[in-house]
């Protein structure tokens, strides 16, 4: 009886003690006394709280000494027409690409004007995700549910944003057409309900397919994805398997007319090896330079491939994409928008915002650690144009086409400091031909496989 008494004792002695330790890490009354009286409500303490109380954070920061609009002159700037707008989707990955296409296609055959139907691949692309997914749940179904590779794919079943490797596989698989072969609907347009409808049904079959062996499951899947395809058609449309189309020169006289598939469209007016022609550079000061680097899942078809990624510091980034820029090539090209963007001017300069003077405190992390944090990382892509150089070739600015539409921004661009370059860009895609050798051979090594739920491979918006 006594040795139950000691035991007890003891275990209610280590219980208070456990908590004991638990309190000393909470906020106590005394620490929060403390804390309070570093609010003095001083005359500039009291003037940004009334401040805040009735204008947002981005007015306030607005820095004073950097409202003038900055030079739009560029040294060398690729021949680009139009802007294009994704609407409320997260489509600009795609955009991206198919500006760059665009571009090429527009110089080459001297056309007034030309747009891809960026629908056309949104839906293949939303047909390809869902098997990717639907694939992907049958053959983890043997690891359990809280996996955290499952946790992942149930997570992220499917989604409107991208990476470059759903330009080239979707293209090379399914071709491209001209927009007005398979125009834009509401809901290509505006994507949050469709997306949510098809979540939906992906995670419930997600559940259905992981209680099923491999060959019924495999069965089970097509029929899904006829579900799938149905509900694409009605909110897409059907795309189209061939197509009539007229080009017509500067003058509106009529050069060619006549029938295409989407494979023979883009074999005729791009026929680029989209896979083999391009590799992707990031600038990642987290991870070592001069590496290879492969996502798991990182792609948009299942049977496609994961997309690679050379780890290169800044300066030789720039130097590939100076390259690019020079021979009027554009180039995909993905950053962090949402930091220090002036919408109204269209700049993105790390002078737009003075939030340090605002709040009376510091912001001290640099790119590698703002990486480490998840305070940073590649969230939006556009089509990189232009830059400014000096004298001595050094990049003084840069420009993106941007795809929200020609009122937003400058002109529908984005003019960037070369500053806010290095801190905030993470992935252009180059040519192969303006990349150096020692770069090309740093392909030959076995990439580094990284998981999918990596920080700086979310899909961009």
């Amino acid at each position: 009886m006594k040795r139950l008494i000691i035991c007890a004792a003891v275990l209610l002695a280590g219980a208070f003690a456990a908590n004991a330790q638990h309190n000393d890490g909470g906020i106590s009354a005394e620490m929060l006394e403390r804390i309070s009286q570093s609010y003095t409500g001083s005359a500039e303490q009291r003037a940004v709280k009334n401040a805040l109380a009735s204008n947002s954070i981005a007015t306030l920061a607005i820095n004073a000494d950097n409202l003038a609009m900055c030079d739009t002159h560029f040294s060398h700037r690729v021949k680009t027409k139009g802007i294009t707008d994704q609407k409320s989707s997260g489509r600009c990955w795609l955009f991206t690409g198919l500006n760059v296409l665009r571009a090429k296609m527009i110089e080459k055959y001297d056309l007034p004007a030309m747009e891809f139907s960026q629908n056309y691949n949104s839906f293949y692309d939303l047909l390809e995700k869902s098997n990717l997914f639907l694939q992907a749940i049958i053959d983890t179904r043997e690891l359990p549910l809280d996996d955290r590779k499952v946790d992942w794919l149930l997570k992220n079943p499917i989604g409107d944003g991208g990476q470059f490797t759903g330009v080239s596989n979707l293209i090379m698989k399914y071709g491209v057409v001209p927009k007005e072969a398979m125009p834009e609907t509401y809901q290509s347009n505006s994507t949050t309900q469709m997306g949510m409808i098809l979540k939906l049904k992906l995670r419930e079959w997600a559940l259905e397919l992981r209680g099923l062996k491999e060959t019924k499951a495999m069965k089970r899947k097509e029929e899904m994805l006829s579900e799938v395809y149905r509900i694409l058609v009605e909110c897409l449309g059907v795309p189209p398997t061939e197509f009539e189309w007229a080009r017509y020169d500067k003058q509106g006289n009529l050069v060619s007319k006549k029938s295409y598939t989407p494979k023979s469209f883009y074999e005729e007016y791009i026929g680029e090896d989209l896979e083999h022609n391009y590799i992707m550079v990031m600038n990642d000061p987290s991870r070592e330079y001069g590496k290879v680097y492969e996502i798991e899942y990182d792609r948009h078809v299942y049977d496609g491939e994961n997309w690679l990624y050379v780890n290169l510091p800044i300066e030789r980034v720039k130097e590939l994409a100076i390259a690019s820029i020079k021979d009027n090539t554009a180039m995909y090209f993905s950053c962090d928008v949402g930091k220090f963007l002036d919408r109204k001017k269209g700049t993105l300069d790390v002078a737009n915002f003075d939030y340090a003077s605002l709040f009376g405190t510091e912001f001290g992390m640099d790119k590698r650690e703002r990486i480490q944090t998840y305070a940073s990382g590649s969230s939006h892509a556009m089509t990189l144009i232009a830059v400014d150089l000096d004298e001595a070739g050094v990049p003084r600015k840069w420009m993106v086409e941007n795809s929200w539409g020609a009122a937003s921004g400058w002109q529908g661009n984005l003019i960037m400091t070369d500053e806010w370059f290095e801190e905030y860009m993470f992935r252009v895609v180059v040519e192969k031909k303006y990349v150096p050798e020692d770069i090309l051979k740093m392909l030959e090594q076995e990439p580094i496989l990284l998981p999918s739920w990596d920080p700086m491979f979310a899909p961009e918006e």
